[in-house]
């Protein structure tokens, strides 16, 4: 999931403070103190929203935000007093400062764990090079080693589908003037759902400089570029030029939740997932996870009473909207994670909460009671990554609790002994923003690869008429989950319901089935507990594969097939 994520954007979302509202007492209420700061204050539940902002106004707050179909409202008041008051009231679940969904700030000491996977410069050997004569392939196509190994290019015959179908990416933001993703997205119906934050109150750097008067980037803009890149292998047009997705022909609508830094505020996420649903998305994208724990805990010993309180407003919040989004037709696809853990069997966890910088505490963390959101959220389809040998990616979480399917999500360290290993084709090539590259000196301000761009694969394409697109490798099960949200849009493409009026709709349970159902099935390696020592990763992440070929933890019900699920899928539904 850098925002997001990589391994990635490896790209997650929400926090509040829960207050325990005892029973009424003639105590006077406490006085508001200090700077005024932002809350998230949860409803008790999504129908008693006017009754939780009347509360809010009477705790001496000021509502600047809310959303209706789950009962969440963001206010402003003193940092002093204000959650005991609103506490006190009835049809509060809940109040507490605002915290961030997403990687720590840029000057943190410590990495979010799901950052991009980062591997020494220089990398060696030479890539492997499909060879690729399929119809209606473009001129990049031939490095997307995870485009061929989900089948879409022979899917091409059947359908590349349908435009009417919409996508919704959950993340940094879409880069929708690239001339990749220009043709498939869908500017009326993208939102940004974000402020951008220059720095926090404590002066340690968020967003950086606003690009833009209002500090609201446009809704076809990324300043990250982990959203652009999961837009690409989802949906960039087939049409002679750079790069196409594993649903080349269907719409992408930006449903932007994370910041440019990688942050997902509680206020944005929210707003994103029930927009999904009132906007009739068919699929959406999320590859994050909710912020600042990577697992949300009910009562967790090594935590705070307000800290518990926080995650235990986080699993709530994250309900309500993905519960929202689902009965609103909304297949809502998930990256796994990075962490190289089984989800079943978590272990510790020392990177929470990762925000604010250097707040983080080692916990032992109960399964029955601990979730890692969203992928352990309603509805929520998992899905692991795998290399270019169809080998497990050393970095993606794994086991049989929460995965549903694998995907291609790159593995740099993967043919270990031979040339490929540690190359940068064995990661996963998609669109890039300009605006990213020249920020990040991989590009220079006439449009050349810049050493420091070469050095990391950056490749570009022209038209005719001078386009230029712009194409970087991540790898994570951030870059997985967009080749199972390709596939799903096919699927809905091919076998939805069409009205009228121009809509499609699906539901998500039929959806599922045909992924699942379609996916090729992958056995556990034999022996089926793999170290990657050799690799030069630590004992932590060994990982064992329990399961048969219908289903185990290190591929679910297999890898998603493109062409099986638009040739064989009715036989799922």
């Amino acid at each position: 999931m850098r925002r997001r994520t990589v391994l990635a954007a490896a790209v997650g979302p929400l926090v509040a403070t829960l207050t325990v509202v005892a029973a009424p007492t003639a105590t006077a209420l406490p006085n508001l103190s200090g700077r005024t700061v932002e809350y998230n204050v949860l409803a008790s539940d999504a129908t008693g929203l006017d009754a939780a902002m009347a509360a809010a106004r009477a705790a001496g707050g000021t509502v600047t935000a809310r959303n209706t179909a789950i009962g969440l409202i963001t206010v402003s008041a003193p940092e002093r007093g204000f959650t005991e008051r609103v506490g006190r009231a009835n049809g509060v679940f809940s109040a507490a400062r605002s915290r961030s969904i997403g990687q720590a700030p840029k000057s943190a000491s410590a990495p979010r764990p799901d950052a991009i996977e980062k591997e020494p410069a220089g990398l060696a050997g030479k890539a492997r090079t499909a060879k690729i004569q399929s119809v209606g392939l473009d001129p990049l196509d031939n490095n997307l080693w995870g485009l061929t190994s989900v089948r879409a290019d022979l899917a091409r015959d059947k359908t590349i589908g349908d435009k009417r179908v919409k996508v919704g990416v959950l993340d940094t933001g879409v880069n929708g003037t690239h001339p990749d993703l220009a043709a498939n997205f869908n500017k009326a119906l993208s939102r940004n759902f974000v402020k951008d934050i220059p720095f926090d109150e404590n002066g340690v750097i968020v967003d950086g400089p606003c690009e833009f008067r209002g500090c609201v980037d446009p809704a076809d803009w990324d300043d990250n570029g982990h959203g652009t890149h999961v837009a690409g292998t989802i949906a960039a047009a087939a049409n002679g030029f750079g790069v196409s997705g594993v649903a080349p022909g269907v719409s992408i609508v930006n449903i932007r939740g994370g910041q440019d830094s990688g942050f997902f505020f509680l206020q944005p996420v929210v707003d994103a997932l029930t927009y999904s649903g009132d906007a009739g998305l068919n699929v959406i994208n999320m590859s994050f996870f909710a912020d600042p724990w990577l697992y949300n805990c009910d009562n967790n010993p090594a935590d705070t009473p307000e800290q518990q309180a926080q995650q235990r407003t986080i699993k709530t919040a994250i309900t309500r909207a993905m519960n929202y989004a689902y009965r609103h037709g909304v297949t809502q696809v998930v990256s796994l994670g990075n962490q190289h853990s089984d989800l079943g069997a978590p272990q510790d966890d020392s990177s929470s909460p990762d925000y604010p910088a250097n707040t983080t505490h080692t916990r032992k963390i109960d399964n029955s009671s601990c979730l890692s959101l969203p992928v352990e959220g309603p509805h929520a389809i998992g899905v692991s990554s795998y290399g270019p040998s169809g080998a497990k990616a050393d970095y993606s979480n794994y086991g049989l609790e929460k995965i549903s399917v694998s995907a291609p999500g790159g593995y740099a360290r993967d043919f270990f002994g031979t040339p490929w290993f540690n190359t940068i084709e064995n990661r996963v090539l998609s669109t890039m923003p300009r605006n990213v590259g020249l920020a990040n000196g991989l590009i220079d301000a006439a449009g050349n690869i810049t050493p420091a761009g070469a050095l990391i694969g950056v490749k570009k394409d022209t038209k005719p008429d001078g386009t230029v697109g712009f194409y970087q490798w991540l790898q994570g099960t951030s870059m997985a989950s967009p080749h199972a949200v390709g596939v799903a849009a096919l699927i809905v493409s091919q076998y939805g319901h069409y009205d009228s009026h121009g809509n499609v709709t699906m539901n998500p349970d039929r959806v599922q089935k045909v992924l699942e159902g379609t996916a090729f099935k992958s056995p556990c390696p034999n022996p089926r507990t793999v170290d990657y020592i050799k690799e030069g990763r630590d004992a932590s992440f060994t990982a064992t594969c329990e399961g048969d070929l219908q289903f185990n933890g290190f591929y679910g019900h297999g890898q998603v097939d493109a062409f099986a699920a638009v040739t064989r899928g009715a036989e799922f539904l």
